[in-house]
């Protein structure tokens, strides 16, 4: 112990003190939306991780994140929107011309992701981004 305290002093003397870095308090299920009571700040300097608590609060575990370990970019992403198997309006639009119809999605998927739609109309599975209001746009461009 009085090592590590030693070494502790040593490089904070020296100014190489580590940055903090987000871990999980808590074991995290996937697709659970994390809150501030799931997370702590532990000595580190990791490339790829968070440093600051705001930046996780409110996003949802894509793996499950375990208690101690760094939150890497890669295991959060925007709380899911669409739902597999919830219904949704699929949009088309090209210029002034509007096409909406009714899908079933085939995944789950968050603001800006692609997700796979079974159109009900006509049977066929089309891909699309979903936009912030749940609709799942399908048009060339946005």
């Amino acid at each position: 112990m009085r090592g590590i305290i030693a070494l502790f002093m040593f490089l904070s003397s020296s100014g190489m003190v580590c940055a903090d870095t987000v871990v999980a308090a808590r074991n995290i299920r996937a697709n659970m939306v994390i809150t501030a009571q799931d997370l702590e700040l532990a000595p580190s300097d990791l490339p790829g991780g968070f440093q600051l608590l705001e930046d996780v609060v409110g996003q949802e575990a894509r793996v499950v994140l375990y208690a101690g370990r760094p939150i890497m970019v890669n295991d959060i992403g925007p709380p899911a929107l669409v739902q597999r198997n919830q219904i949704v309006t699929l949009a088309y639009v090209s210029g002034p011309l509007t096409i909406l119809a009714e899908g079933r999605s085939l995944g789950r998927a968050g603001v800006g992701d692609r997700v796979r739609i079974l159109n009900l109309s006509s049977r066929t599975t089309v891909t699309g981004s979903v936009l912030a209001d749940g609709t799942v746009s399908v048009s060339h461009t946005r």
